[in-house]
């Protein structure tokens, strides 16, 4: 089990950037990866994902933009957003799932969540 702990977002004018954080806990939530993912129409799609060895891997529309760290120490996820755009606005979800060397795993959305955090960006 992993339970995770949003917080940041919020209302910011296009250009601006916000941090959103996630603390996780649980036994395994130190070995699995911790991502984000936005809500769209269909389903939860990837914003950025870091495994437990620190491997990083962004969806192509925030790539330059968004940069997604971890304190391994405090069990962590930071999603540092930056130029935001009003396409970016969404509710975001931390993720937490086990780790994978796919890269073509991580557009399927999976894992534990997060009660998710609003993030509007306006035009």
């Amino acid at each position: 089990q992993v339970q995770l702990v949003e917080s940041g977002g919020g209302l910011v004018q296009a250009g601006g950037s916000l941090r959103l954080s996630c603390a996780a806990s649980g036994s395994i939530a130190s070995i699995n990866a911790l991502g984000w993912y936005r809500q769209g129409e269909k389903q939860r799609e990837l914003s950025a994902v870091i495994t437990s060895g620190g491997s990083k891997h962004y969806a192509d529309s925030v790539k330059g933009r968004f940069t997604i760290s971890r304190d391994f120490a405090k069990n962590t996820v930071y999603l540092q957003m930056n130029n935001l755009k009003p396409e970016d606005t969404g509710v975001y979800y931390c993720n937490s799932r086990p780790n994978s060397a796919l890269s073509s795993v991580w557009g399927t959305p999976a894992g534990y969540w997060g009660q998710g955090t609003q993030v509007t960006v306006s035009s």
